[in-house]
């Protein structure tokens, strides 16, 4: 029996192999520019990768064809020339029609080079945003410039940093607001026993001090709002509803206000001296120190209380009390839970 599905298994050739969409459409624009007649449908879907590997699987083929049109339109998106030609005489049969690429129309301005290092730092920051959180935008950006003819740089990027998504929530408020539609979710505020359901316009997806926000437009409250992904405590569900639209800086006016939230929300705290807390504390961005007395900024007090928790007896808060309070809250949690 073992040997018969190993048999199976070595006749349907190796596993599927998941080709990212930017990877897929790179793909589907070097293949179209490889030829002067143009591809048909089946030919594209046939022998192109990203499509290939699904092409016998003929309960996926309508779904494999949906895939095909979405990356037409995103193709055509990018500003790549990509057009349809009807066979003669059988206008509009779509199944003789070809698609095709003219290399004369697809080609930089001949004003815009780029150096290797400036490729190189491209393809860099390409990498640094991994894991979802890079915008359908910047993929869109980096899949053209490939597609023109530049290598990337291997030797920089295997040095590139990486920002990891941690949330379960990033991936899908990013498709939202990518395809501009409304979402639910559920919400727990610090101090709250139980999450609330909201409707937003998501506008912008911003990282700041190493957490996730998200900018969006509270469509109950009718006022923008700015949510921590940590505190998303269920799943996200993308709505048929438009979303509002964002203006075009809205991701930097989001950073603006986080900054300037950050500037003013303060608490000032005591570390016992070569402390891990001391260490850490006056280490971290936007630290004041005055003596032993350290000025401690964060966009979310309740988040810095669960922080300065964590530090146990080597850190005394010192205010706001609510700091103050919620530090000692924690504190007797963990005796009641432990004993």
């Amino acid at each position: 029996m073992a040997g018969r599905r190993a048999a199976e298994a070595s006749a349907s050739g190796p596993a599927r192999r998941k080709v990212p969409p930017e990877q897929r459409q790179f793909n589907l624009i070097l293949a179209l520019m490889a030829t002067e007649q143009g591809l048909t449908k089946h030919d594209i879907l046939s022998t192109v990768s990203g499509y290939a590997e699904r092409f016998d699987d003929a309960s996926d083929r309508a779904n494999l064809e949906r895939q095909f049109e979405r990356d037409k339109e995103d193709v055509r998106e990018l500003g790549v020339p990509l057009e349809t030609v009807d066979q003669l005489g059988a206008e509009g049969d779509t199944r003789l029609q070809r698609y095709r690429i003219p290399k004369s129309l697809y080609r930089l301005p001949d004003d815009i080079e780029f150096s290797a290092e400036e490729v190189a730092l491209l393809s860099l920051a390409a990498q640094v945003w991994r894991e979802g959180s890079l915008t359908e935008q910047s993929r869109r950006a980096l899949t053209k410039l490939k597609s023109f003819g530049h290598a990337v740089e291997q030797s920089v990027i295997g040095f590139a940093p990486s920002i990891r998504t941690r949330e379960a929530a990033h991936d899908p408020l990013a498709g939202a607001i990518d395809r501009r539609r409304q979402v639910t979710f559920p919400y727990l505020k610090a101090g709250q026993p139980e999450p609330e359901r909201r409707r937003v316009s998501p506008l912008a997806l911003v990282n700041h001090e190493g957490r996730w926000h998200l900018h969006a437009h509270d469509e109950v409250a009718d006022a923008p709002r700015t949510f921590l992904l940590s505190r998303i405590v269920g799943g996200v569900r993308v709505e048929e509803d438009a979303a509002r639209a964002p203006r075009p800086d809205e991701a930097a006016r989001a950073q603006r206000e986080l900054k300037e939230l950050f500037e003013r929300t303060t608490a000032t705290v005591i570390a016992r001296p070569g402390s891990e807390a001391d260490v850490v504390l006056r280490n971290r961005a936007g630290t004041v120190i005055e003596g032993e007395t350290l000025i401690v900024r964060t966009t979310d007090l309740a988040v810095l209380a669960d922080e300065l928790a964590a530090f146990g007896a080597d850190v005394r808060v010192e205010g706001p009390e609510s700091v103050r309070e919620a530090v000692l809250t924690r504190w007797r949690q963990v005796v009641e839970s432990h004993g």
